[in-house]
């Protein structure tokens, strides 16, 4: 009988001095597969060879079409397992995997009595082509932290008259790192469990509550397959599976049907699909092409089209029109339509130079908020914003703001009178500002605004409300504003009184909420995020009793062989009395009476260190490699209330790295079990200046990785993409000509003589928002006073690194690095990166 792919090996030891071998005691098994010898048409070949048996082990497979059908065969109590007979030649493919929690070294030993190959990875590591013989194949192999798969190919013939047989032995070099022979056993967190496997993209509710719609996909090392699911929510019954319509659904705003447009026999169609009886209704057979939206009367479409710009000059010299005129796309525009499926008719809505973006739509339908954007360079924050109401029924706007800067995004109260405004602190003339001493407030802390049309009246909704908000809905059904924010290293859901401006929070049982939505006729909502030790989960929530119940759990399924260490939060008074906190992983296994090497992670950007599971630098992934991993949350982030991410501008390591150093030394002094001598610091983008920058003001790192760094403030603020925008946030109103001691004694790179960590330079060589260059001067600096320093680019990848291959040998190289300066084990790199001259 055929199996799904599937892994459940017992593992058998050997005590060999101090090493414990291991007995491979279950394969994934092709069976015996019929292959024949050539047709003889000469004696011999073109090197003067004869035809040998043993050539047909040379026959070709394609591991992974073979592998797909395998069947789980075990061994018997010795490890030997006995290949399937056969009355003619046959190969026989048998698969096994050493799941490592580290770099390691070790033997493997086939004992076979066919002519037998061992693959590691799919490539020839060793063959014995002398059949019936029981010397064994004995080869050296280097694992990396995850999962190893090691092939054995076999040849038996028809003139075999004893039953062929395998075994399996592997001996590690190294006891201290645990090697598992499957993933369904309990392992340490590898790159493989967080990347691989289900995850949700999205969720959504039906209008009356009562079906949801969960978007996932499903990830592995070759391709990633998106689907979606149609659940009952009373039930939790899947009531349809899809991986291609589905995928582009959508919910009507008031009827409990989903839409969605398909390509079909004459063009595209516009179809709604019925969740009780699957019924699909053509509502359009030549349905046009573009992004749309649903208005609330279900009849009316509102389209936001491309209008392509002019190419760029197809010659040696081409102007720039604009900073921004360097983007891929930047001269194309977007403009809105409104379209009507019954009479076939598209109206264009608006037209101009700059694009205009849809904000909303009024709940009868009658009015759209659009909002555009116009460039000033010459004044922060560079762009201003203006928004306008659009009377759908008399062909007419009305100008709501005129080239405001600070604003984000508008919506409609339920009623339509008043406007629900996302924005920065310093919006209206700083209404919502309360930072306190601070001079600047940080843009990226969001607050919301209510305007009221009539009166044009605008009061600050947030101003008193510490966390940051990420996303807001006004809901209709209870009048009631439900808001997504960062609450210092939580995202949780809040709702808050349109009237008193009071709050409460929605408690939900995880760390991190990703995303929500309402329900538009009912008091529901659905939600997912995850937290510091489980994947994704979904929940569906009454608004007005807060009950949550759970509708997908991926945890139980992606985590239930994974053993984690312990997390515990931990916080810090600094030298000016701010509170600063933090949380710490312990390693799987931990043992307090050892003491362990240190990785200490901070914030990139000004965004709180995520609480998440699943993210690049998963702090789990890290503790499985046998470190404490510590993360804190210094002056600057946002969630923390607006004085204290006020504190990022202008500041570029300014008290923060102070806070940094202070933190990790009492960390160190508090728990006993830190070997303070082995302490590594790591971080991205802007935490990766921050590792650049910290190493030029203390000594007390032994290792230290800068992933998309950036190394001098002069260069970067001009030179990447996001550079400018960025830069109008993070140093406001300075630059190089008007605050020279910011842009040099902040900037690492002008500090780099002061550098005694060895540091590791990572970047992707098509990052659009910090440029290759920051780490290309820092690694030209270091070089040339003399210093230890790794230089790694990542072909191809942006700011972040996408590729599933490359990101796995991205995050060796930082786990190599970290083992080869906090544990003095070598072996990692010297196999990534080998020495040589040149």
């Amino acid at each position: 009988m055929k199996r799904i792919l599937f892994f459940s090996f017992v593992i058998l030891l050997i005590i060999n001095g101090n090493t414990q071998s291991i007995v491979v005691s279950s394969y994934l098994y092709s069976g015996a597969l019929t292959i024949h010898q050539p047709i003889l048409t000469d004696s011999l070949n073109i090197k003067g060879k004869p035809f040998s048996e043993n050539d047909l082990l040379k026959t070709p497979l394609d591991f992974h079409k073979v592998i797909k059908q395998n069947t789980d065969i075990k061994t018997d109590t010795s490890g030997t397992v006995t290949l399937a007979s056969n009355e003619n030649y046959a190969l026989h493919l048998l698969k096994f995997s050493l799941l490592s929690s580290g770099y390691a070294k070790g033997r493997i030993e086939v004992f076979s009595s066919s002519v037998t190959e061992l693959y590691a990875e799919e490539t020839m590591k060793k063959n014995k082509l002398l059949p019936d013989t029981f010397f064994s194949i004995k080869t050296e192999v280097t694992l990396a932290n995850g999962n190893n798969d090691f092939y054995i190919k076999c040849l038996t013939r028809p003139s075999d008259k004893q039953k062929q047989f395998v075994k399996v032995i592997f001996t590690p070099e190294d006891s201290n790192i645990r090697i598992n022979l499957s993933n369904n056993k309990s392992h340490s967190y590898t790159f493989q469990d967080m990347l691989n496997g289900i995850n949700i993209r999205s969720v959504s509710l039906s209008a009356d509550g009562k079906y949801a719609l969960l978007y996932l996909s499903d990830k592995n090392e070759i391709n990633t397959d998106n689907y979606t699911q149609l659940i009952d929510v009373q039930n939790n019954k899947i009531i349809l599976k899809n991986n291609s319509y589905l995928n582009d659904a959508h919910w009507m705003p008031k009827s409990n049907l989903l839409y969605f447009s398909h390509k079909g026999k004459k063009g595209r169609e516009l179809i709604t699909l019925d969740p009780v009886t699957l019924q699909q209704t053509v509502l359009d057979k030549n349905f046009p092409e573009g992004i749309f939206i649903f208005c609330n009367d279900e009849s009316t479409l509102i389209f936001t089209l491309l209008e392509e710009g002019d190419k760029k000059e197809d010659k040696s010299l081409q102007r720039i029109m604009d900073p921004s005129d360097r983007q891929a796309g930047w001269r194309n525009r977007y403009y809105l339509a409104r379209y009507d499926y019954q009479t076939g008719i598209m109206e264009r809505l608006t037209f101009g130079y700059n694009s205009t973006y849809l904000n909303d739509i009024s709940s009868d339908s009658r009015y759209l908020l659009f909002g555009t954007s116009k460039r000033d360079y010459t004044q922060r924050p560079f762009s201003k914003t203006s928004i306008y109401l659009f009377d759908l029924q008399l062909f007419d706007i009305d100008t709501v703001f005129f080239e405001e800067p600070y604003i984000y995004s508008v919506s409609f109260s339920p009623d339509n009178k008043q406007l629900l405004v996302n924005a920065a602190p310093d919006a209206f003339d700083g209404i919502g500002r309360n930072i306190g001493k601070e001079k600047i407030a940080n843009s990226y802390d969001n607050q919301l605004f209510i305007y009221n049309i009539e009166s044009k009246k605008v009061t600050p909704l947030t101003k008193n409300f510490n966390p940051s908000v990420s996303a807001a809905t006004w809901h209709g059904f209870d009048n009631t504003i439900y808001v997504l924010a960062e609450d210092k290293d939580y995202k949780r859901l809040f709702k808050i009184n349109p009237n008193s401006a009071a709050y409460e929070n929605i408690p939900v049982d995880e760390d991190f909420i990703k995303s929500f939505r309402l329900a538009e006729k009912a008091p529901s909502l659905i939600c997912f995020g995850q937290s510091v030790s489980n994947a994704d989960r979904v929940y569906i929530i009454e608004t007005k009793s807060q009950k949550q119940k759970c509708i997908l759990d991926l945890s139980k399924e992606k985590l239930k062989d994974i053993v984690f260490g312990q997390v515990h939060d931990w916080n810090f008074v600094s030298e000016d009395g701010t509170t600063i906190t933090g949380r710490y992983y312990l390693p799987p296994y931990f043992d307090s009476t050892k003491t362990y090497p240190l990785l200490v992670y901070y914030y990139g950007g000004t965004s709180p260190t995520s609480r998440m599971l699943e993210f690049s630098y998963s702090m789990h992934l890290y503790a499985a490699q046998g470190y404490v991993v510590y993360t804190l949350n210094p002056s600057g982030t946002t969630g923390y209330g607006q004085e204290f991410s006020a504190r990022h501008v202008n500041a570029w390591g300014k008290r923060t790295a102070d806070e940094i150093i202070l933190g990790v030394k009492l960390f160190c002094k508090e728990h006993s079990f830190i070997n303070s001598s082995k302490i590594g610091c790591f971080g991205a983008s802007y935490g990766g200046f921050m590792t650049q920058y910290l190493q030029t003001q203390t000594d007390i790192f032994a290792a230290a990785v800068s992933h998309a760094g950036i190394s001098a403030l002069s260069s970067y603020w001009g030179e990447g993409y996001w550079g400018i925008g960025y830069c109008s946030i993070a140093n406001a109103d300075s630059y190089p000509w008007n605050n020279k001691e910011l842009f040099v004694n902040q900037s690492p790179l002008y500090l780099a003589d002061k550098i005694k960590t060895p540091l590791l330079l990572l970047h992707g060589t098509v990052d659009t928002n910090v440029p290759i260059g920051e780490s290309i001067q820092m690694y030209n600096a270091l070089k040339i006073l003399g210093k230890t320093v790794e230089f790694i680019q990542v072909e191809g990848e942006n700011h972040g690194i996408a590729n599933y291959n490359k990101r796995l040998e991205w995050t060796n190289t930082i786990m190599a690095w970290f083992a080869k300066y906090l544990k003095g084990e070598n072996q990692w790199w010297d196999n990534m990166y080998p020495q040589r001259k040149y």
